[in-house]
């Protein structure tokens, strides 16, 4: 069987996230042929195009960190019905400047959770558009929508509902199999 490397963005800067939480959460509960790293996207400057001939350092090492992973999982909150600035930030240094895009054929999944009813549906049907737009192919459904609740998930990642818990963990044995059918479809980059 097949490894996967799969790198994931938390679009929260936040030191308590609840997104920090729900990645820790996916980490523990994915398939055990697929390894995990953070992407870390704190230390970025805003993009510019200007930058675009003479990138910084940490937008170089942003691009090699997606260009090194098999996947890309992004886990995010949603902020005034988007993503967060940081988030469209990371993701257009990663894919500028033109024909340098780093998520060219990366398989890619989108989850997020909040307080409010609809989790994050909204943020995350922004994040999609843009992901379609820089040629990542996304695995689309099961949607996940994730209500957050006092103690859903503990600050080592612990799930502590059993129906949540199955869930998170079947969104990533099919996020297992979409990387797989996509790769066996696409060439890698990178």
């Amino acid at each position: 069987m097949a490894k996967y490397e799969v790198g994931y963005l938390v679009g929260s800067l936040a030191s308590q996230s609840i997104n920090r939480k729900l990645a820790l959460a996916l980490v523990k509960l994915a398939p055990p042929d697929l390894e995990f790293r953070e992407i870390p996207i704190r230390d970025l400057p805003l993009y510019s195009y200007d930058y675009d001939s003479n990138y910084p350092e940490v937008a170089r090492q942003l691009k090699q960190a997606i260009a090194n992973v098999d996947a890309v999982l992004f886990v995010t909150p949603e902020y005034n019905r988007s993503i967060p600035g940081s988030l469209k930030n990371a993701i257009d240094w990663a894919s500028r400047p033109y024909g340098q895009n780093a998520f060219t054929r990366k398989p890619s999944a989108v989850i997020g959770t909040s307080p409010g009813a609809i989790g994050t549906a909204i943020g995350q049907q922004h994040l999609r558009s843009i992901l379609g737009f820089c040629n990542s192919p996304q695995m689309n459904a099961p949607e996940a929508y994730i209500q957050f609740t006092p103690g859903l998930i503990d600050d080592d990642g612990e799930v502590t509902a059993d129906s949540t818990a199955e869930f998170l963990k079947t969104y990533m044995a099919d996020f297992r199999v979409f990387i797989e059918r996509v790769l066996t479809v696409l060439p890698r980059q990178g």
